[in-house]
């Protein structure tokens, strides 16, 4: 198929070659140049706009920071889009956004499926992202292709939306697993412990999992490569707990991790792994 990536950073970009790699014509367009060129060596047609990189094409994927940073670039995409284009949003922008997006899809005459996915950096790489989509049931098989590529499986969920906001429920999930993570390690080395006793202390047992080991780890060792930053994790706090108040109920563990991601962006370690919030435990 032919197929437009629009946004190519840590996670669109391994999106985008994957595709290429599996036999799809793809297009790319990213707002700084320079983040996509390294696609072209990999089959990969870079664009100047987005206009340009939807011109043709069957499958519109957008893989951007937010939600009217998408809108911007759909709108600027607009004049080349054919009507019976799919466009498939993966970008995590809430559940407001995502209505709005259901909202432009449909007065620019698109087919609309929304699909969030779970995993970071290196499961982008390697084709293993769980894709979270629901959309219109005739849809399906169009986009399940695309899918197959980006992801080791495909929940549908329903009409669009849904998957938005089951996106949602698993970020209050990791947001929270980081922060209580940053916060045992915080409160051992503060008391004058090898933190390596409480990672010890839980292997194998009913409160042991691998992402607690992995971050535990990382923190430990002060190595934040950004598999997810501090900053998008932020963002992404902010917009399960505008869900919270759109469902009416009360998620003071989000809030509190907002608070403290919002300290750890304010002490300059926006740009490392979310992992780095770790820093907010302190003064």
């Amino acid at each position: 198929m032919e197929i437009a990536v629009l946004g190519t950073g840590l996670m669109g970009a391994p999106i985008a070659a994957n595709l290429s790699a599996a036999g799809h014509q793809v297009r790319v367009w990213n707002r700084t140049r320079a983040k996509a060129e390294p696609l072209a060596s990999q089959g990969v047609t870079v664009a100047d706009t987005p206009a340009a990189a939807v011109e043709g094409a069957e499958i519109v994927l957008t893989m951007l920071n937010d939600g009217p940073t998408v809108t911007a670039v759909m709108q600027e995409a607009a004049p080349s889009l054919s009507h019976d284009v799919v466009w498939i949003q993966m970008s995590t922008v809430g559940v407001t956004a995502t209505e709005d997006h259901i909202a432009l899809a449909r007065s620019l005459g698109l087919e609309f499926v929304d699909a969030p996915v779970l995993g970071s950096v290196k499961p982008a790489q390697e084709g293993k992202l769980v894709v979270l989509a629901s959309g219109a049931e005739e849809l399906r098989d169009r986009v399940q292709p695309v899918f197959d590529v980006i992801g080791a499986r495909t929940m549908w969920v329903g009409e669009a939306g849904a998957s938005s906001k089951l996106k949602l429920v698993a970020n209050s999930w990791v947001l929270a697993l980081t922060a209580a993570v940053g916060e045992a390690v915080a409160l051992a080395e503060s008391s004058g412990l090898d933190p390596k006793l409480f990672l010890e202390a839980v292997s194998g047992g009913a409160m042991d999992c691998a992402y607690l080991q992995m971050k535990g780890n990382a923190i430990i060792e002060r190595s934040f490569p950004p598999a997810f930053t501090v900053q998008t994790a932020l963002k992404d706090a902010l917009l399960v707990n505008e869900a919270a108040v759109l469902a009416n109920v009360q998620l003071d563990v989000a809030q509190a991790s907002s608070a403290r991601l919002n300290r750890a962006v304010t002490k300059g370690h926006g740009d490392e792994d979310m992992a780095a919030s770790y820093y907010a435990s302190y003064q």
